[in-house]
């Protein structure tokens, strides 16, 4: 098995942490990935979500970046209509910079948070619609081929950052091939549309200045343990867990509720996102993931938390890293 293997750092607050303590356990898993091996990763913006810390996805990647030496790391994603094709820009070209040959910039379209958020950010609700025309205007800073006369990102024209267009839906995998992008897929939460968006994207790819021809990263949860039975505990403690994370809403549900609530068609709903998640001993985690590999048409897989804990998830990367023969750089 030779598919680059990379990882998606939700950078969690867990339960009694501040967001400094997400901070140093995101440094601490990057140092880790990067002797085990790992290729890249990613952290995503989200905004208004008191259980995840990167929000500034840019600040991080820089503290991160300072703490490591070799691993590839970037936004997967930001979410390019709650900025100017030019901020994104100059951050991301100071960020290459500071530590070249090692920053990816993934972007997605959603708003990363609710509407109420939305409006704090000051957000146009169709800002979205100008997403593909933001792309080529960043990527035209960033080539230091700016679209806008008289306008450059400084730092960043002629840093060339390669871009990469995240999506769950068709939308990302039409615009990726259009542009000549590697596309990423959210099959990790959004697993519905993979094999239809993947397909689509390979067939329409159209050659660019960055990608000769189409690349895929595809998502997948991934819980590895010593033995079956104890992978197969923590991806039920997942489930719970992720039950109360997105149906509660403020309130706290008993155990018995959260029994009830895991038959129940929104919990099915929840759970539906769990869909591709490998669960086992790393040889059975292994299999699970050549398997999906082929299923994606993946080049490259983003391995995401779906452990309950930090120790879990971490435990997870390096049985999956050491089963996998991975290799530092």
């Amino acid at each position: 098995m030779t598919t680059p293997l990379s990882i998606l750092d939700l950078a969690h607050i867990g339960r009694s942490e501040t967001a400094r303590d997400s901070f140093a356990a995101s440094v601490d898993m990057a140092q880790r990935a990067e002797r085990w091996g790992y290729r890249r990763i990613w952290y995503a913006e989200h905004h208004n979500m008191p259980t995840i810390a990167s929000s500034a996805t840019s600040v991080l990647i820089a503290h991160v970046a300072a703490h490591t030496s070799t691993i590839r790391l970037g936004a997967g994603g930001i979410m390019l209509p709650n900025h100017s094709p030019l901020t994104i820009a100059e951050q991301f070209g100071t960020l290459e910079t500071l530590h070249p040959g090692r920053i990816d910039l993934g972007l997605g379209r959603a708003p990363g948070s609710d509407q109420n958020t939305l409006r704090a950010l000051r957000r146009d609700p169709s800002s979205a619609d100008s997403f593909p025309q933001d792309v080529l205007e960043l990527q035209g800073y960033l080539r230091g081929t700016s679209r806008i006369p008289g306008v450059d990102a400084v730092p960043g024209k002629g840093t060339d950052v390669p871009l990469y267009i995240l999506g769950s839906s068709l939308f990302g995998a039409k615009l990726a091939a259009l542009l000549g992008l590697p596309y990423a897929f959210a099959s990790h939460f959004a697993p519905q549309a993979l094999e239809d968006a993947v397909a689509l994207y390979r067939r329409e790819f159209q050659p660019s200045e960055q990608l000769a021809e189409p690349y895929v990263i595809a998502g997948v949860g991934v819980i590895a343990a010593d033995t079956t039975d104890e992978a197969d505990a923590l991806f039920e403690a997942t489930k719970r867990q992720r039950i109360r994370q997105m149906l509660g809403r403020g309130r706290t549900f008993t155990d018995d509720e959260v029994e009830m609530l895991l038959d129940a068609p929104a919990g099915q709903q929840v759970l539906q996102m769990l869909r591709y998640t490998a669960v086992g001993t790393p040889a059975e985690v292994r299999a699970y993931l050549d398997r999906f590999t082929e299923r994606a048409q993946a080049d490259e897989l983003i391995v995401v938390s779906s452990a309950p804990g930090r120790k879990a998830w971490l435990r997870s990367l390096e049985l999956l890293a050491d089963v996998s023969g991975l290799v530092p750089a």
